[in-house]
């Protein structure tokens, strides 16, 4: 097991390197001067020479990459300042450090994933559980026609028709808004329930199918109903046996979907306007702020490889055979 907790450790580590190479080429790639981007409306030719000095745009590229590099493992120096590791450069538009940044905005992006998927996990794979243990039945064929029509919508669309119900028509709840869990658990909770139920409804019709299929397919497996032969209860049988065999290929495509659900809380941040990690990166863009978009880039990819490890330990608890690799 730490044999391979350790392959797909160093291969994570290789593939952020090369990931951090590429968006470095990236930066160095664009038609525009990065320093002009920075120098604002009424440039000179003076300030131009400062600011590719204080950013270090005087060196080869190759040294500028091993700073770069360097500043996120132990920090650098720019002319407004002192940047701490993890350091990925100075922002263009506000002359702040882009660690910070991100760190300001990464709780209400990390809420909105951690409560979608522990949402859409609940109501996915118990829907798929009761579908399963319902085979056949009316409740089997309405959950699986309700995933059925809910995997094909989008947020975009889901959300504001939600919002118009709950919010704009009814009242029953207030517009969402982020309050810190640490000020107020409760107005943290209520301020993102939308945006929660939203993310979950369209990967909750995924994970019932999906759950549903293969309970199915457990239960006709023969190790199965040897043990409901010896006689033991169909209860025990379906949790100990069918259940966690099913869990492998759910945790596959989990693996898969950390990524969707990254980029998920993307499009809901934008649709329900909550500044998180993902408008950032929509900002970044569109202000042509290259240090931001190389930071928001590179602990995106940091993040979706770590839960990858996480998935991959994960399969050494369901599956032993994994521990043997």
């Amino acid at each position: 097991m730490f044999k391979f907790l350790l392959r797909r450790s160093v291969g994570a580590f290789v593939i952020l390197i090369l990931i951090s190479a590429f968006t470095f080429a990236m930066f160095f790639a664009i038609p525009q001067d990065p320093a002009l981007l920075s120098c604002g409306k009424n440039c000179t030719e003076a300030n131009l020479s400062i600011i590719r000095e204080n950013l270090g745009l005087d060196k080869p590229i190759t040294a500028q990459y091993w700073e770069f590099m360097k500043g996120i493992v132990a920090g650098r120096d720019f002319a407004v300042g002192h940047c701490d590791a993890p350091c990925f450069g100075v922002s263009f538009n506000d002359d702040r450090m882009v660690w910070d940044t991100i760190i300001d905005r990464l709780p209400l992006t990390l809420s909105l994933t951690v409560g979608g998927l522990v949402l859409f996990l609940t109501l996915g794979l118990g829907a798929g559980m009761i579908a399963a243990r319902n085979k056949g039945t009316f409740i089997d064929k309405a959950f699986s026609s309700a995933s059925l029509v809910l995997s094909s919508m989008q947020i975009y669309f889901l959300g504001p028709i939600v919002l118009g119900l709950l919010v704009y028509s009814t009242g029953w709840l207030s517009s969402p808004k982020y309050v810190p869990i640490t000020e107020n658990p409760a107005a943290w909770f209520v301020g993102l329930l939308i945006p929660w139920f939203v993310m979950s409804l369209i990967f909750t019709a995924n994970y019932t199918r999906m759950s549903r299929s293969t309970l199915i397919e457990q239960m006709q497996e023969d190790h199965v109903r040897t043990a409901k032969a010896k006689g033991m209860s169909e209860k025990y049988v379906f949790f100990r046996y069918a259940w966690r065999g099913s869990l492998t290929p759910i945790v596959t495509i989990l693996g898969i979907d950390l990524g969707a659900l990254l980029g998920g809380a993307i499009v809901t941040e934008l649709t329900f306007s909550l500044a998180g990690v993902g408008r950032l990166a929509v900002e970044s863009v569109l202000y042509k702020d290259l240090p931001l978009t190389m930071g928001v880039m590179l602990v995106s990819a940091a993040f979706i490889l770590l839960c990858n490890l996480v998935v991959d330990a994960v399969y050494g608890f369901i599956d032993p055979r994994v521990r043997l690799s």
